[in-house]
C-alpha cells in the first residue's frame, strides 16, 4: 500500500491502540480526573491515547506534524495529524458509553483520512478521499432526505447555544423539523455521515477537537469537493440552505453559525 491507503491503515493501527488504552480504563473507579485551565475535564486515558499515538507517529511518519487536544502542536510541514485522544471526556467520566477517538490526517490543507473510533459502542467509522467512507465495514452515505419537514436534526447542549446567543434560532429550526434529539459530540457527525441523522448542529467549532476527524467524511463514498457538503444542509436540502443561516444567526454578534472557515481556531456554530 501507498499514499493515502496507507495513511488510512495507520489511522487504524492507531485506533486500535487506543480502544486498548481507553476501554480498561473506562468505568474503572480509580480513574482519576483533573480539570483544565478551560474547567473541562482530562482524564489518564486522554492523556495516555494521545502520547501513545504521538510516539508512534514520531517512528512511523517523522516528517509529519501533529496538532493533539491535549499537548498543543509539534512539527512542521504540509502533512499535519490532528487527534483528539477522548472526544466526549465528561461522557467518558460519567460512564456514558458514547465518546470516540478522532484521528484526521491533514495534507496541503486538505483533510485526506479520517476515523472514529467508538469501543464502548462497539462502533467505528472512517474515510479516507477517493476510497469512500465506511461505519464498521460498511460502505456509508448520507441522507436523502429532501425537506425539512422529514428531516432528523441532532444538535449538541442548548447550555452552549446559549453562550453563542443561537438558542432562539436552534429551537425555531428544530420546530421546522420532523424530530429533533440531542445526541452531541461526536455521535451526532458520523450518524449524519451514514444517513441516519439528517442535520447535525454544534456552537463551536475548535481545530483540534472533532471537528477536522468529522469533515472528513463530509460526503461520503463521493469526497467531492464540490458535492454538497453536510456540514451546511444534507443533499436535498440546499435550496433551504438561506433559511438555516437565516434560522441561526446570533443577534447578539452578528456571527452566522455556518459557513465559516474550519481554518480558524475557533469559530462559533458551524453545522456539520
Amino acid at each position: 500500500m501507498s499514499g493515502v491507503a496507507d495513511d488510512l491503515a495507520l489511522a487504524l493501527e492507531l485506533a486500535d491502540a487506543a480502544d486498548a488504552i481507553t476501554m480498561p480504563l473506562f468505568r474503572d473507579t480509580g480513574l482519576v480526573i483533573e480539570t483544565k485551565p478551560d474547567m473541562t475535564p482530562v482524564t489518564e486515558a486522554d492523556r495516555g491515547v494521545e502520547r501513545m499515538m504521538r510516539d508512534v507517529l514520531t517512528e512511523r511518519r517523522p516528517g509529519d506534524a501533529v496538532l493533539g487536544e491535549e499537548f498543543g502542536s509539534s512539527g512542521e510541514g504540509p502533512r499535519r495529524w490532528i487527534v483528539d485522544p477522548v472526544d466526549g471526556t465528561k461522557n467518558f467520566v460519567r460512564n456514558v458509553p458514547v465518546w470516540a477517538t478522532l484521528i484526521a490526517l491533514e495534507d496541503a490543507g486538505a483533510l485526506t483520512v479520517g476515523v472514529v473510533s467508538a469501543p464502548a459502542l462497539g462502533r467505528r467509522w472512517w474515510a479516507a478521499r477517493g476510497l469512500g467512507a465506511f461505519a464498521d465495514g460498511r460502505a456509508i452515505g448520507v441522507s436523502k432526505v429532501e425537506s425539512l419537514a422529514d428531516a432528523q436534526l441532532s444538535y449538541s447542549s442548548l447550555s452552549g447555544w446559549e453562550e453563542q446567543g443561537g438558542v432562539d434560532g436552534l429551537l425555531r429550526l428544530g420546530e421546522q423539523c420532523w424530530r429533533t434529539r440531542a445526541f452531541g459530540d461526536f455521535w451526532s457527525h458520523v450518524l449524519v455521515a451514514e444517513g441516519a441523522v439528517d442535520i447535525g448542529l454544534d456552537p463551536i467549532v475548535q481545530v483540534g477537537e472533532r471537528d477536522l476527524a468529522i469533515p472528513s467524511i463530509r460526503n461520503p463514498i463521493t469526497f467531492s469537493e464540490t458535492a454538497p457538503d453536510y456540514r451546511l444542509a444534507p443533499p436535498g436540502l440546499d435550496e433551504q440552505g438561506a433559511e438555516l443561516r437565516a434560522w441561526l444567526s446570533a443577534p447578539a454578534t452578528g456571527h452566522e453559525y455556518f459557513g465559516k472557515d474550519l481554518s480558524e481556531p475557533t469559530h462559533p456554530g458551524s453545522a456539520r
